[in-house]
């Protein structure tokens, strides 16, 4: 299947489109119907060549800048360190076939590499997505994280709490890294430039330490709550190549929760 390709600003674009009915919204110049277009954004993926042992395959997509696909590419900024089996190693410098260290299987040997850019500019989009989190040095514990992290606004972080056991049964839970925003030790940033943005994919879901911070491979999370069907659920498989479908994912490490749902267990 073939997808039109616009030709993305800064990662980011508008695709153009007649709508089969008149959407009773006021008629423009030429007596058309105005419609909000619909916000794409453009990513790009490496990942091990399933013909040659040993090569990369470089894959480039335009798909919906929905959650459901910017969770994908949009955790890791530039510079953020993750030990490997040759020490560490900034994400962008990461290939496939590279040993990344986990927190709970060991080394590992990564599958795929996807990211976007980021613009705090571009109208349409989520607003989260224009913003990055740091986190300074020691903000979490001793060398957590050292130096400081800049994660981008889908990274997760694995984080235990009393009130994790009660609502999950688990010891810890996914809780987004903006969520632990204090304006202190742990603040928001918009990048006054365009940015670019990563995330890190294996053969199944585990915690990576970046700069001493558990935070969570790529996971698209349940199947039932991305809400993808049809060609865009095609769009999306199609941006991983070596999976067959949602279940080849595997089950999530972790469940995700909510900084909010701890509060509220907390209060009972």
């Amino acid at each position: 299947m073939s997808y039109a390709r616009p030709t993305p600003a800064a990662g980011l674009a508008v695709v153009p489109y007649k709508p089969a009915v008149s959407s009773g919204r006021p008629a423009g110049p030429e007596g058309r119907s105005q419609r909000v277009m619909p916000l794409m954004r453009k990513v790009e993926i490496v990942l091990e060549s399933a013909k040659f042992q040993g090569d990369i395959d470089e894959v480039t997509r335009i798909v919906p800048a929905k959650a459901a696909f910017e969770d994908c590419f949009a955790a890791f900024a530039r510079g953020t360190l993750l030990a490997t089996d040759r020490g560490h190693v900034a994400v962008e410098d990461l290939l496939p076939g590279d040993k990344v260290k986990t927190v709970d299987a060991g080394f590992k040997t990564l599958k795929w590499r996807g990211s976007t850019v980021l613009s705090a500019n571009a109208r349409g989009q989520d607003p989260a997505m224009g913003k990055l989190t740091r986190i300074a040095a020691d903000a979490l514990g001793i060398a957590k994280p050292m130096p400081d992290l800049v994660l981008g606004p889908r990274a997760r972080l694995a984080h235990r709490a009393s009130g994790i056991k009660r609502l999950t049964g688990t010891d810890a839970a996914l809780i987004s890294a903006r969520d632990f925003i204090d304006g202190e030790n742990i603040v928001e940033l918009t990048p006054p430039t365009t940015v670019q943005s990563y995330h890190l994919g294996f053969e199944g879901h585990h915690l990576l330490v970046a700069n001493g911070v558990e935070v969570e491979s790529m996971h698209p999370g349940p199947a039932h709550q991305l809400g993808l069907r049809g060609e865009i659920l095609d769009l999306f498989m199609s941006c991983f190549p070596h999976k067959r479908d949602l279940e080849d994912f595997g089950p999530a490490i972790l469940p995700r929760l909510n900084l909010q749902d701890l509060d509220l267990v907390n209060v009972a």
